[in-house]
Formats: structure tokens, C-alpha cells, sequence
């Protein structure tokens, strides 16, 4: 009896070695799914602003100012608007070329002694000179056609004209205004050699518009006094202006 005890006994203590040896072998790489929750690694929490996407439609300060430009815009730009550069209906058509001009130049009258008022002087330079001037005094307007046909005192023949001053348009006198045309008194011949006298009256006659002749009555007018004047006597075209006229 004390022999079956002992090897009941032997064989008791081999079976719980082997289940001890068991256990230990089980518990050996710390993973033991016996553990209790807190023993495991547990991972780190995401951050909910980490992992949320960027609102499609949102742009930081920076962005706004250094982005790809479109925040800057082009709404002003520079359209043809009231509110653009200026050329929108601010802006005022030319008017049609010849509206409100003058009239029709088949209306205008000849200028003749009748409608104007003629006046003879001895201008201060240049020297042995006369300016004429013919202002239009009707109410229409007239064309001072070629030069004026000058007769001094009782003379037949007209005064020669300086071809070389013929103007590049007939001048057009409105009522009111004036042509003018200078006479050179004597030429480079001797006064002796060219029948130089002092003349007292003018008569000045309008020319036509083929200059053929005279039209109109002619203007005589009285001449500043020692008027001197040799048969070499010119006169320019009529001119628009004094200054143009005493050029010649």
C-alpha cells in the first residue's frame, strides 16, 4: 500500500510539473490572450484637424495675396462704357464736313465798287508803296476775282499787274470783311525816263470772273497827298491779308 501511494503521489506531482511547464510556455512571449485590455499598446487618437480635408473653397491670408491672381480681379477694366475710358456716349460725334458751313459758292456775288468800300494809304514800309483796301459791305457774300484795274487821274490804261502774286484761291469776302493789294508806286526806270508825276485820285475797277473786264461800278477814291507814281506802276492780286499783300 505505502508503494501504490507513492507512485499515486509521483504521479500527481508529474502531471502538475507538466501543466506549470505548459502555462509558462504559453505566457512566454507576453502576448497572453488572457491580458487584461490595458496591458495592449493602444495607438494614438488621430487628430479630427489632421485628418479632415481642406474645404475645397477656402484660401489662407497668404493665398489671397500671392495666389494665381484671380483675387485681384478685372471688374473696373477699361470698357467702352459710361464708367470705362471715356468713350462711351460721353464722347460727342464730329460734325458732317460742310454742315453749318458757308454757302453754296454758286450763290456768292462779284465784288464791285457797289458792294464795297474802298480805301487807298501810304503804309510806312515798305517805301513807295499803296495798300488798298475793299471791305465787303452788303449782305452777301463776295469773290474779289484777280487784282483790282487801277486808273490813276485821267489815264486810259490800266495799271500792270504782278503776276507773281497770284494767291492759290480767288478770295472770299463774308459781309465785313476785306482784301487788300499793294501797289509799287515806281519801278527801276528814272522817274524822268518813266513819266514820274503826283496823282491825286485812284479809280479802282473789280475785275471779272474770267478776267476779261470789269463788272460793277468802279470805286474812285482820293490819294494821300505828293502821291508819286511813274508809268511803271503794279498791282498785286487781291490778297486776304495785309501782310501778304505788302510783300510785293
Amino acid at each position: 500500500m505505502r508503494t501504490f501511494r507513492t507512485r499515486t503521489t509521483a504521479a500527481a506531482a508529474t502531471a502538475l510539473l507538466a501543466a506549470l511547464s505548459l502555462t509558462a510556455c504559453q505566457n512566454g512571449d507576453g502576448s497572453d490572450l488572457g491580458a487584461a485590455p490595458s496591458a495592449l499598446p493602444s495607438a494614438a487618437p488621430s487628430s479630427p484637424a489632421a485628418d479632415a480635408p481642406a474645404p475645397a473653397n477656402s484660401a489662407s491670408p497668404a493665398g489671397a495675396k500671392g495666389g494665381n491672381g484671380t483675387s485681384t480681379g478685372t471688374g473696373t477694366g477699361t470698357g467702352t462704357g459710361k464708367d470705362g475710358s471715356g468713350t462711351g456716349d460721353q464722347a460727342k460725334p464730329a460734325a458732317p464736313a460742310g454742315k453749318g458751313g458757308s454757302a453754296d459758292p454758286a450763290s456768292f456775288a462779284p465784288c464791285t465798287g457797289d458792294n464795297t468800300r474802298v480805301t487807298a494809304v501810304q503804309p510806312p514800309r515798305p517805301i513807295n508803296h499803296l495798300l488798298i483796301t475793299a471791305t465787303n459791305t452788303g449782305s452777301r457774300t463776295c469773290l474779289a476775282y484777280s487784282a483790282p484795274l487801277l486808273r490813276f487821274d485821267d489815264e486810259q490804261a490800266a495799271a500792270q499787274i504782278i503776276e507773281g502774286s497770284k494767291p492759290q484761291a480767288v478770295v472770299t469776302l463774308a459781309p465785313g470783311q476785306s482784301a487788300y493789294a499793294s501797289v509799287v508806286l515806281s519801278g527801276e526806270r528814272a522817274p524822268e525816263e518813266a513819266n514820274g508825276r503826283v496823282t491825286q485820285r485812284l479809280a479802282v475797277l473789280f475785275a471779272s470772273r474770267d478776267a476779261s473786264g470789269s463788272v460793277g461800278s468802279p470805286a474812285v477814291v482820293k490819294l494821300p497827298a505828293d502821291t508819286y507814281k511813274t508809268d511803271d506802276a503794279a498791282v498785286s492780286y487781291w490778297q486776304s491779308t495785309r501782310e501778304d499783300a505788302l510783300t510785293y
